[in-house]
């Protein structure tokens, strides 16, 4: 038996998994078992109810705009329990498609604006036959941790008020080829341009997830267990 339980929302799970985001999950519960946790995941998904009370953290993952095209008109009826949820301090992990659909809206392949959330403060444009496709490294300014992964976008974000960026780009495109931002962060809310999935190969975001969400639950525990884990480098 773990000691610790949590929940993951995994949002339209069965609609936007095309660059094998669930892979995230599997990297969440390798190091959620190093913490003496375990994860319960639920898809939540059209015409559901995302109840934020139920849930320790969240993945919202990327897919084609066809399919993020129909995530977007059933979005409002969960906007309220998203907001909460990041208001509230637990932790979501967005990429790609996720990542464009917190924000106030993106332009799709055929030119037109779909609307997002809002419940951050970016936006999406798009690009005139291209996309940023490769090997991309970035920095996070903050703890000066390297991460590394493959982006494949037409997307070009740009961040608003409240949020920074996920690190700055050593080498790649990054949220649009011309600020050296990839990704933001928003209080426990990390958004990714990177497929692969991100956490397979960059273990120390799935920690800084698993402590927000071990804190949140379990605020009078003893986790310096957990926060002294060690990631080693997976590449």
């Amino acid at each position: 038996m773990t000691k610790y339980h949590l929940n993951l929302a995994h949002l339209y799970g069965d609609l936007l998994n095309t660059y094998s985001d669930v892979g995230n999950i599997i990297a969440l519960r390798y190091y959620a078992k190093q913490m003496d946790a375990d994860i319960a995941v639920k898809v939540v998904s059209i015409d559901e109810e995302f109840n934020p009370d139920e849930f320790d953290m969240a993945l919202f993952g990327g897919g084609q705009d066809y399919e993020q095209l129909v995530v977007s008109k059933d979005l409002p009826n969960k906007k309220a329990g998203i907001e909460k949820f990041i208001n509230d301090g637990k932790p979501l992990l967005a990429i790609c498609g996720g990542y464009q659909l917190l924000g106030h809206y993106y332009i799709g392949a055929n030119g037109e604006k779909i609307p997002g959330l809002g419940v951050l403060d970016h936006y999406t444009l798009s690009q005139d036959h291209n996309r940023f496709i490769g090997d991309i490294t970035i920095k996070n300014e903050e703890t000066g941790q390297e991460y590394h992964g493959f982006e494949n976008h037409n997307g070009k974000t740009y961040l608003g008020k409240g949020e920074r960026p996920l690190g700055k780009v050593v080498s790649g495109h990054g949220n649009n080829g011309e600020d050296g931002s990839e990704g933001a962060i928003y209080k426990n809310v990390y958004c990714s341009y990177f497929h692969g999935p991100i956490l397979t190969r960059n273990g120390e975001i799935a920690k800084k997830i698993l402590l927000a969400a071990l804190h949140h639950k379990y605020p009078a525990a003893d986790l310096s267990q957990a926060e002294a884990l060690e990631i080693k480098p997976t590449f």
